[in-house]
Order: C-alpha cells, then structure tokens, then sequence
C-alpha cells in the first residue's frame, strides 16, 4: 500500500529517478499463515510460484525497477525457495523488497533477509495481536529484534520498518499494539509520541535506518462497494505495478483479485503489457484526475493522495 513512502523523502525521490518504476510487485506467494481481520480473505486459486517462472518475469521486469518488492498478497517466508529467489536477484543486481508477519522467523530465513539484495524489510507487528489475541509477543518480537540488531552491524544500509497501525484506536483494539509499542521502546532505548495525526507523519525514526510506521486501516476496494465517484489520481502504473501468482499483471498492489487483468506476463512481454489501450487510458485517466475502471472507483484508498 504504497510502502515506498516509509522511506525518506529525499531517499525516495532520488530512488525514483533511477528506473522506470519505483516498485514491481511479484507475487511469490498468495498463501498466508495468518488471517489477519485487516487483510481480506484472496478468493484466487492459492499458488506458489515456480523458481522457473520468477527468473522468467525478473528477467523482465527487473530492469524496469528501482526495487522488486515479494509481495503483493500471502507471506513471502512461505515461500520453499526463496532463497533460490534471491540468488537470482543478486546474479542480476536487483534490490528487494519485503512485506512480512514475522512469525515465520527462524535462523534461515533471518540469514536470507539479512542477504546484500535486500534494501528494504518491513514487519507488521500489528498481525500478531489480531490474530493470537492477548499472547504474550515477547519471542515473536525476541526473534525480529534479533534481525534487527544483526542489521545495525552487518547491514547498515538495510531499511527495516516495524509497522504498528492503529496505535490510537478508539474502538480498544490498540491495546496490545501499545504493549509492543513498549518493548520497541525498551529495546531501542526510545520514547515514542502516541498522540499522531497520521494524516501529516506516518514514520518514527527510532535508530540507524530503523522506522516505526503507523497508520490506519482501510477499505480493501471491491466490486461489491458502491461507487464514489470518477474523480482522483493514484500512481498505479506510475510509479508501481504488480504481478499476481499466475502471471497476471495488474496496475496496483490492492487489485488482489486481478479485476483489471491487463493481460499475462507468460503470453506476452511486458512492454507489450503496459502499452495497452486499457494500460494506457488508465494512465492517462490517473494524470488527468479521472478514474476510468470501476474497481479505482471503488477504491477509498485513493482519497490518501488527495
């Protein structure tokens, strides 16, 4: 959800100009270990993608990215060769991004994450609570803090950002994520203000190239939500794009379902792909400020880049 604004803003403009997009999303995996009540359920056939086809696509769109991001639905660390897919990486110097829950966490995985192709991490500490209610997150915290600590001495370049939503929920559901909110202040040796406006600051810089990001949840957009209007932007195609399980190419990260199929990266090239007419009056729709499919819409999402 347009995790390239937990970098910096000087970091990610100077990123941007670098490759045609600022992110791709592959999709490795639509299978999760969770079901977090944030996260809609993906109706899609569950896949893992083949070593095979991801050299494939990379070989593709890697070119075309300033970073890859793993992950567009599902949990990356499921993944039985991940690895395989970060050796193909670094053959071909792509830079990785990565969305995590962080149960999955073990000593290989942190030996992979830890890895030269990886430039950003980002943890959602908030999947724990929604999904193992009042128990206790000390070693699941124990085990990203450890990555953590390795990065400062091994990785120091490594972005890692520890996304907490809704720390000021007035429904009561906050209340687990201020007790990690705690320990991330214990560890770190940090005091970290509460009282935010999401709306004007969404990250915490808590030691070297560590952020805490928080946020509020959102509206998944669906072809079941009434519509709200043709008007507004969004970076869709811009800025980023991904890449479903099965090879489906899709404008956005939240299109989970591949509504607007713009077609499939294993029967036609990409630039082929983007070069659409559907592609490209979508993107000329987003620049003029008209929102010409139906599911963008039904997107609130949007109303962010207002």
């Amino acid at each position: 959800m347009d995790a390239l604004l937990e970098i910096p803003t000087q970091v990610r403009e100077k990123a941007v100009t670098k490759a045609q997009f600022a992110k791709i999303h592959i999709e490795i995996s639509n299978v999760c270990n969770l079901q977090c009540s944030f996260c809609p359920v993906v109706e899609r056939k569950k896949g893992i993608m083949s070593v095979e086809d991801f050299e494939m696509i990379l070989a593709q769109v890697g070119p075309m990215a300033e970073q890859i991001c793993l992950h567009l639905m599902g949990e990356p660390l499921l993944h039985p060769h991940i690895g395989r897919l970060v050796d193909i990486c670094e053959a071909k110097g792509v830079r990785l991004f990565l969305v995590s829950n962080g149960v999955l966490l073990k000593e290989k995985s942190t030996e992979t994450l830890l890895r030269p192709a990886f430039r950003q991490l980002n943890f959602s500490l908030h999947s724990f609570k929604d999904n193992f209610g009042d128990i206790d997150p000390t070693l699941y915290l124990k085990k990203i803090f450890a990555l953590t600590e390795r990065a400062f001495l091994e990785r120091p370049d490594l972005y890692i950002n520890y996304r907490l939503w809704n720390l000021a929920d007035p429904r009561g559901s906050s209340a687990g994520n201020m007790r990690m909110l705690k320990a991330i202040e214990e560890q770190f040796g940090v005091a970290i203000e509460v009282a935010i406006d999401v709306r004007s600051k969404k990250s915490f810089r808590i030691k070297n190239r560590l952020y805490l990001h928080w946020d509020t949840e959102f509206v998944w957009p669906s072809m079941d939500l009434s519509e709200q209007g043709n008007r507004g932007r969004c970076y869709g195609l811009s800025s980023h794009f991904g890449i479903l399980v099965d090879g489906t190419v899709v404008p956005c990260c939240l299109d989970k379902e591949g509504v607007i199929n713009l077609g499939n990266i294993k029967d036609q090239p990409i630039e082929t792909i983007l070069a659409t007419p559907r592609a490209q009056t979508m993107l000329k729709g987003f620049k003029n400020g008209k929102l010409v499919e139906e599911l963008c819409q039904r997107c609130s999402y949007i109303d962010r880049f207002r």
